[in-house]
């Protein structure tokens, strides 16, 4: 077979990879069908199975060269993906910090996923650069930071926190020489993912100081104050204090203003974990209690938790845009022709991706679509049902509560009439799991099994709510052998 012809067979087959106007239809029509049915099933779904497989049934249909009907595959998706483990779509998604998947944003995702922007660099997409870095301002705007912040939309809390910590490394000059004597602060409480960052730079062998909490699970300042002052007498190096605007165990604000004062003091970079919390600062009546979130070199906050959007929204925003710079900034001989068009601050240069999905878009367009209100309604309705909930779970007997919600995280306890509490709870959890009305979780604190009610799914309501509290009691009243 001669070039040529070779060639024509080829295109052939590749052209199924560019569907004409009506399988596109036919595709996007099934797609669209499968995710209105599960929208439109949504309150009635469970939302933990964990008695119909783990997605098994997915190696029953391998990868191959046989193309197989959009019909079968959404099948397999919906037996396989859909129907075991948690369903976060759903109201009744009640454990960890839940998150969104707004429809707008599926939109948005389509939109971003077939016209392929490259987010990457400003000289590729301009536009797309441009709605990104608008986004960040936004942000920034809204914790109090300063015109000039830089930032970086990424894929969750996670690559935020890890670029945080690298550029304050950098900032600080903490080299190969200077870690083991290079001391971090932070609370027990702290979001794992911020030692996971201190690991992934380099940082595994710096002291990390566990700063004592109050009553409330809150970093205690002065505590934290006397720390650095006890380390820099003894020749050692502090250099990063983290707080937590809304821890993930309790949802407690750390003093964000008194540790602050401290780094300030010390000269100390203060990052801030805002990845569940700053967003909370949308609501007027809360923006008090983050004050001093805006002195913060560095935070983070995932729109995939306060503004309900699917998975993979996160976001950093640093002062110091050179700090950010210098810390992430690298250029290739082959993209030379990039470095012609600098008009904005490009993501690739602020971060460790190059090749970057158009995330902004998904945030974006729901934002223009509804404008803030609704978002803002939104997270005072879940800070309500919190506090409603807490309210609320006093009044059966034999439960116990966690200090009074900063957000929307609540947590409590069962005490039993007799044996242990804590193997009565993790009984109390399994029954609400295999229940899979709601979803609640659980967490060790102070060494005692404890349960973890966290709103923040757009469809929690009133209704789930209280369904939970009645679940609760008819569980405990079945494990107690009242009925």
């Amino acid at each position: 077979m001669d070039l040529l012809t070779r060639l024509r067979a080829l295109e052939a087959i590749s052209r199924t990879l560019d569907p004409p106007r009506a399988e596109r239809e036919a595709l996007l029509g099934a797609a669209a069908e499968y995710g209105n049915a599960f929208v439109d099933q949504i309150e009635n779904l469970p939302v933990y199975v964990s008695n119909q497989g783990t997605g098994e049934g997915l190696y029953d249909s391998p990868i191959g060269d046989t193309p197989v009907p959009i019909a079968e595959l959404l099948a397999l998706i919906k037996t396989n993906v859909d129907t075991p483990g948690i369903n976060p779509a759903s109201g009744g998604h009640l454990g960890y910090i839940p998150g969104g998947g707004i429809t707008q944003s599926a939109v948005a995702d389509y939109l971003a996923a077939i016209t392929n922007r490259y987010a990457g660099v400003f000289f590729a997409s301009p536009g797309a650069v441009r709605m990104e870095n608008m986004l960040l301002d936004w942000m920034a705007g809204m914790v109090g930071y300063p015109a000039g912040t830089v930032g970086n939309l990424t894929s969750g809390g996670s690559i935020a926190n890890l670029i945080g910590i690298v550029t304050a490394r950098d900032a600080r000059g903490v080299t190969a020489r200077d870690i083991p004597r290079a001391v971090v602060y932070a609370t027990t409480h702290a979001h794992h993912s911020l030692d996971k960052a201190l690991r992934i730079a380099g940082l595994r062998e710096c002291p990390l100081r566990h700063v004592p909490m109050d009553a409330r699970y809150r970093m205690d300042a002065d505590a934290l104050h006397a720390m650095v002052a006890a380390d820099q007498k003894a020749g050692l190096r502090p250099w990063l204090v983290i707080a937590s605007a809304g821890t993930t165990d309790v949802g407690a604000i750390d003093p964000l203003s008194a540790i602050a004062d401290v780094a300030q003091r010390h000269g100390l970079w203060f990052h801030c974990d805002g990845a569940y919390g700053a967003f909370f600062a949308l609501l007027p009546d809360i923006r008090a209690r983050l004050s001093g979130m805006e002195r913060s070199d560095s935070i983070i906050m995932d729109p995939h938790k306060g503004l309900f959007l699917p998975y993979g929204s996160g976001a950093v925003l640093i002062k110091d845009k050179q700090a950010m710079v210098d810390a992430h900034y690298y250029v290739a001989n082959y993209m030379q022709d990039t470095l012609h068009a600098r008009d904005e601050a490009s993501p690739a240069d602020l971060s460790p991706e190059l090749t970057k999905h158009f995330r902004g878009l998904r945030l974006w367009l729901p934002l223009k679509l509804l404008g803030v209100a609704p978002f803002r309604a939104a997270l005072e309705e879940k800070l309500l049902l919190a506090q409603y909930f807490h309210d609320a779970i006093q009044q059966i007997p034999g439960f116990e509560v966690g200090p009074t919600p900063d957000l929307s995280v609540v947590t409590f306890r069962y005490v039993p009439t007799r044996g242990d509490a804590d193997a009565f709870n993790a009984q109390l959890v399994q029954a609400i799991h295999n229940d899979g009305r709601v979803f609640l979780s659980s967490s060790q604190i102070d060494g005692r099994f404890t349960i973890r009610l966290a709103v923040l799914a757009f469809r929690t309501h009133l209704a789930q709510v209280d369904l939970t509290l009645d679940m609760l009691r008819d569980h405990v009243a079945r494990l107690e052998g009242r009925t």
